[in-house]
């Protein structure tokens, strides 16, 4: 395809190819609080049919915090992209954000990619790209793939889409050991995360 090209990747950093790098490329990279993730992963696992069997929530959340889950290591994941936006040319969203100001996240992804929007234009985006509106859109629910492929009676691909709706899942221990982990794992980073609007 002629550029400029759109790719989508769950790839971590050191799995990008080169060639990003070498032709300058620009990453838009979108990071969701650990909790959240944990959750809307397992849920994500359980319908998907080519991903192994998560188990229960407890034997999941053990998984996770190992980074034993398809794509790694939350926990390097996020640093790795975070540690790279000085070096490369990487806008670091937080999901939390686009909850909170999908106007102002939209206009900040236009200027990385040096497009104005016009207010009809940054309108339209802003309805198209709520959760309510891609969750009904068959193009961004995968509701139209065979339940072979992601069971949606098991969980709807496009869940909750909520900011903290970990803590309808996490017991207090388990909060407080995942935690642990969290401030282990990013020690010495400024990445910080929002788990509760």
């Amino acid at each position: 395809m002629p550029p400029p090209r759109t790719l989508k990747t769950h790839l971590p950093l050191e799995l990008v190819p080169p060639s990003f790098w070498e032709q300058d490329c620009k990453v838009i990279y979108v990071a969701r609080n650990p909790k959240d993730s944990a959750v809307s992963y397992f849920h994500f696992q359980r319908m998907n049919q080519a991903l192994p069997d998560p188990g229960s929530w407890d034997q999941y959340l053990e998984t996770f915090l190992a980074g034993r889950v398809p794509w790694g290591s939350w926990f390097d994941h996020v640093r790795a992209w975070w540690d790279a936006r000085d070096k490369h040319r990487i806008l670091y969203l937080f999901y939390e954000d686009i909850k909170k100001d999908p106007r102002g996240e939209i206009q900040k992804v236009g200027r990385f990619l040096g497009r104005e929007l016009p207010e009809p234009v940054l309108e339209t985006i802003v309805e198209h790209t709520s959760f309510e509106r891609m969750r009904e859109n068959p193009m961004a629910n995968y509701s139209t793939l065979p339940t072979f492929v992601m069971d949606q009676a098991v969980s709807c691909f496009i869940r909750k889409g909520l900011v903290g709706d970990w803590t309808t899942q996490f017991t207090v221990a388990q909060s407080e050991r995942f935690d642990a982990e969290w401030a282990r794992r990013l020690e010495g980073s400024d990445l910080r995360f929002c788990t509760r609007l």
